[in-house]
């Protein structure tokens, strides 16, 4: 019998040069570590995911306290990561060089592959990459399904952050269509664990949001404000039968 294929996929670290700094009265890097550990004590996990915004003050100190806690955490399972429209991409391939770090965009397992999809633009707001996405299809396995994940929301959630959220969400649509075998998406940037349709002209599809290490967003408010929750990340489980859940964890 086949194995399942396990995930965790984290997202939103928004570190500082400074590991005591605080994120709206949090200190992040105390919560990723805090993260990194839950991860660890669970040896059932085959692989990790950071899906974007590892820094917040943009320094590249920050990129490197973010290797230092997967150090100080002894993590030896492949790390596979996505921009956030905070991070400089170029900064990411440059600290996120070493072991555990990979910069592979499709994780392959026996009967899964999970892509990895860029969507960082010049603004916060996210841009479907369709070059890339038509460089990842061409090595799409038809004998497998497929998870995609990327740093912004494929459809609203209903607050702030939609003024933030992938502005060509079409191109996407028509991306997902070419390919009926994506089963599943997932995303960051909302700060926030939920399950949402994305509804396709052949199917409907779920999009989890990954809740993340840093805060995670007061729904209700017109800014970026802490609903006081602490810090989370999601569990991604494939099988064999083209079955996928989720469940998210908070620490």
């Amino acid at each position: 019998m086949t194995k399942k294929f396990i995930l965790a996929q984290i997202s939103d670290s928004h570190l500082f040069a400074d590991p005591n700094g605080l994120h709206h009265q949090a200190n992040v890097y105390q919560n990723l570590l805090k993260v990194l550990l839950a991860i660890k004590a669970m040896p059932m996990i085959d692989a990790m995911v950071f899906t974007g915004d590892l820094t917040q003050d943009h320094s590249e100190a920050s990129y490197q306290l973010f290797v230092q806690a997967f150090d100080a955490c002894k993590i030896t399972m492949p790390v596979y990561y996505l921009a956030g429209n905070h991070d400089d991409a170029a900064l990411l391939k440059r600290y996120l060089s070493q072991t555990p770090f990979c910069h592979d965009k499709i994780i392959e397992s026996d009967d899964w592959q999970v892509l990895l999809l860029e969507s960082k633009s010049a603004t916060p707001a996210g841009i479907f990459n369709s070059a890339q996405a038509d460089t990842i299809a061409t090595s799409i396995d038809k004998n497998k399904s497929q998870l995609a994940l990327m740093h912004h929301h494929a459809v609203d959630v209903g607050y702030f952050i939609d003024r933030h959220g992938l502005e060509n969400k079409a191109e996407l649509q028509q991306f997902l269509t070419q390919v009926p075998s994506i089963k599943a998406l997932g995303c960051g940037h909302v700060h926030q664990a939920l399950t949402l349709p994305v509804v396709l002209s052949d199917r409907t599809l779920n999009l989890y949001t990954c809740p993340a290490t840093s805060i995670q967003f007061d729904t209700n408010s017109v800014t970026a404000q802490s609903n006081g929750q602490p810090a989370g990340y999601r569990l991604f489980t494939m099988a064999k039968n083209e079955s996928i859940s989720s469940q998210e964890f908070f620490v």
